[in-house]
């Protein structure tokens, strides 16, 4: 369908369909236009939505299957992201190097991730391959065949991958500074899972779990670029994906992560040592979660961040530092890492302690803060030249909020935040009893205790 042809449909439903309001919920077969998005829930709840992007000749689209690793059981652990492996490992209808040959022949990008949230299917093509596509997509989610010599090969890759993370201490140190500070609960596992899990998952594991987690109303379509509503809708039914209806109860048992104030430390031979500081955080749809976004540019977020600025620049104690803040549905946290030499450990951890206390006590400047806006605003400006980051925001909008906030609308709530909003976000995240450090390398006789660890 040309640009034009999808532009007038999209125009036409439009002029039909009702807006919706602030999260309401869609009625199953009802179909809503969403600030310039459209859509549609299916009788079987899937749900599929869509943003008509006419200036651009590509579409990307992603199906979203919710869950992810934090619903897995421990003995579970890491079943989600084998099983992703496996949707790339053929079907009755295509080989493993059939779905790699297809997509390369189409000039387009296929690939998946697994969070602890969510596993994603999402592809990026010209708009003329739409339908192929999909049909390769929809082949993956419903067809696969989990094939015991390909789940067998694929154990040795994902046994591999592991090994990976391992030998990379600066993302290693990241999953170890999660399980510190949730132990034992379902967010602080590793996604990837363990070698014992992996080892011990069968065909009966893997396919069972997928028939009982991967139905219609725990996945999302979104789509966006020079793509028509309809078309891809009848794409979806076309391919039965509209028609198996789930009598699944879903079992909801997910409560709060409870933050452990604790210093774990792993020994391993390595010239730096790598650190994670970790704290409670703000799930994603807190009141102030822009505020959020503003304070971890601040703090952590860019070359002009104090702790950038202060450990790297002004006293040259690491080469690479910085913040991050993770959103989930009911929790989140904050991190903060740094890869130092050891004779420099005691300094790095007391320069980011001293910086989380001064948050708390003084405001941030107006300039600073005007600044972490600019950066942030022309951040997602640009982000909106892909239709890959506009198919993931519809995504994600729905997933949490329920609604898709238009740029404006997200210009506007950056725009409002105050120096006082940061404030009280500081008093609320950053207190003792919420810190967790995580240390990973050799550190001799440098330790720190407890008392140490106080902002």
């Amino acid at each position: 369908m040309s640009s034009k042809q999808a532009e007038k449909s999209d125009r036409k439903v439009a002029r039909g369909d009702r807006v919706e309001k602030g999260g309401r919920k869609v009625a199953k077969g009802e179909s809503v236009v969403l600030d310039g998005a459209r859509k549609v829930v299916l009788e079987n709840g899937l749900r599929l939505i869509t943003e008509h992007i006419p200036s651009v000749r590509s579409i990307s689209v992603g199906f979203w299957i919710l869950g992810g690793s934090q619903v897995e059981k421990v003995e579970e652990s890491g079943i989600t992201h084998f099983i992703e492996h496996m949707l790339f490992k053929g079907t009755p209808t295509r080989t493993a190097y059939d779905i790699a040959k297809d997509m390369d022949s189409l000039g387009g990008h296929l690939d998946a991730f697994t969070s602890r949230e969510y596993t994603c299917l999402l592809a990026t093509v010209m708009d003329d391959h739409l339908s192929k596509v999909i049909d390769i997509l929809t082949d993956q989610l419903k067809n696969s065949l989990f094939d015991e010599q390909e789940i067998d090969r694929e154990r040795d890759v994902i046994l591999e991958e592991i090994k990976m993370i391992e030998d990379s201490p600066d993302e290693l140190v990241h999953d170890l500074g999660i399980e510190n500070l949730w132990p034992g609960q379902p967010l602080g596992r590793s996604i990837i899972g363990c070698r014992e899990s992996v080892q011990r998952f069968t065909r009966k594991d893997l396919f069972g779990y997928f028939e009982q987690n991967y139905v219609p109303e725990e996945i999302i379509i979104t789509a966006a670029g020079n793509v028509c509503h309809d078309s891809l809708l009848d794409m979806i039914q076309k391919r039965n994906l509209s028609a198996t209806v789930s009598s699944r109860k879903k079992v909801d048992n997910m409560d709060r992560p409870t933050a452990h104030h604790q210093i774990t430390y792993v020994s391993k031979k390595l010239e730096q040592v790598h650190v994670c500081l970790a704290l409670d955080g703000l799930p994603q749809n807190h009141s102030l979660r822009f505020a959020s976004y503003l304070m971890n540019s601040i703090l952590g977020g860019g070359m002009s961040s104090r702790l950038f600025q202060k450990i790297r620049e002004q006293r040259g104690l690491a080469y690479s530092v910085y913040s991050s803040f993770h959103s989930y549905q009911d929790a989140g946290f904050v991190s903060i890492y740094a890869g130092v030499r050891p004779k420099s450990f005691h300094d790095t951890i007391q320069l980011i302690l001293e910086e989380l206390t001064t948050f708390k006590e003084q405001e941030v400047t107006a300039e600073e803060l005007q600044r972490a806006k600019d950066q942030l605003k022309g951040s997602l400006m640009l982000g909106l030249e892909s239709t890959a980051n506009r198919m993931s925001k519809l995504a994600r909008q729905e997933i949490y909020f329920k609604e898709n906030l238009s740029i404006n609308q997200l210009l506007t709530k950056i725009d409002a935040v105050t120096q006082e909003d940061i404030l009280s976000l500081a008093r609320l995240l950053f207190r003792t009893e919420n810190v967790s450090l995580t240390v990973l390398g050799d550190i001799s006789g440098q330790k720190l205790t407890l008392e140490d660890l106080r902002c």
